[in-house]
């Protein structure tokens, strides 16, 4: 596969995910795009899905290299609109707060909560105060495309719930994860922000496809949670976590009438968007 840094034909929809998913695309070309913000994760894959454009970016890099605390969300989202990509498709792995949203569970998460700490998260450095709204922080027509996916398929989905997101690398005390569950949170993740907030500041759709590898630390007295599990959970489904991705790829509008490409209308912007 051969790497340039010329994009013939523009992306229509992002998927920032694991490593993987681009091996199901048709025509995959890789491109390196250079943005203000330094570089993304690595170079993003383009190929098409259901006759529709689709750029991948592994949000962890090459080998799953960058921690979440490490990784670029600024190069990351800019690099995917200058592609073209107006509409962001993130699958992710997270862990329970809720007994009943077991391993291998999928959740398509409608609130955020954000409990990161040090992280670049927002795009308006200077230039004076702009203010993003960011109430409902998730694409309502991504949403709506998912579920669609889903039911279609016949996969099971849990409809919303609260995402919390947290610094890491390292995973929740008990402590942590009984007052996380007492807010009514459903699930913790350490990647959903600032990368949904950056996407509502570029007026990009973004949909989170969350699937669930554990239960957190304190929700099951008697078990820990360590990297080797998750990532043996993660490997059991994402087989499926793709196919539903690759499908809600498809149930995507195909014209854009959400309130997320409206997110920045009458706002003086201190650049120009790509």
């Amino acid at each position: 596969m051969t790497t340039s840094s010329l994009l013939s034909e523009p992306a229509e929809i992002g998927v920032i995910g694991g490593t993987g998913l681009y091996e199901l695309f048709t025509d995959a070309a890789q491109f390196r795009v250079e943005t203000p913000f330094g570089e993304p994760s690595d170079v993003l894959t383009v190929g098409t899905v259901s006759g529709r454009r689709v750029a991948f970016l592994p949000r962890h890099g090459p080998g799953h290299s960058l921690a979440p605390h490490r990784i670029n969300y600024r190069a990351n989202l800019w690099a995917l609109r200058s592609a073209g990509v107006r509409r962001v498709l993130a699958p992710c792995a997270v862990g329970s707060l809720r007994r009943e949203l077991g391993p291998g569970s999928v959740v398509v998460p409608d609130q955020v909560v954000d409990r990161t700490s040090g992280r670049t998260c927002t795009f308006y450095d200077e230039g004076g105060a702009s203010h993003v709204s960011f109430a409902d922080p998730y694409c309502a027509d991504g949403r709506t495309a998912v579920l669609k996916a889903a039911a279609d398929t016949e996969q099971p989905v849990v409809d919303g719930g609260t995402m919390v997101v947290v610094e890491g690398p390292r995973f929740s005390s008990r402590a942590e994860s009984r007052w996380f569950a007492s807010a009514g949170w459903s699930l913790v993740n350490m990647t959903g922000m600032p990368e949904a907030a950056l996407a509502r500041e570029l007026a990009l759709c973004y949909t989170p496809v969350a699937l669930v590898t554990d239960l957190d630390a304190g929700i099951d007295a008697d078990e820990s949670v360590t990297q080797e599990d998750v990532y043996a959970v993660f490997a059991r489904h994402i087989e499926r976590l793709r196919a539903l991705v690759l499908s809600a790829v498809d149930a995507l509008p195909r014209e854009r009438t959400c309130d997320c490409a409206r997110a920045l209308d009458g706002m003086a912007l201190p650049f120009d968007l790509p």
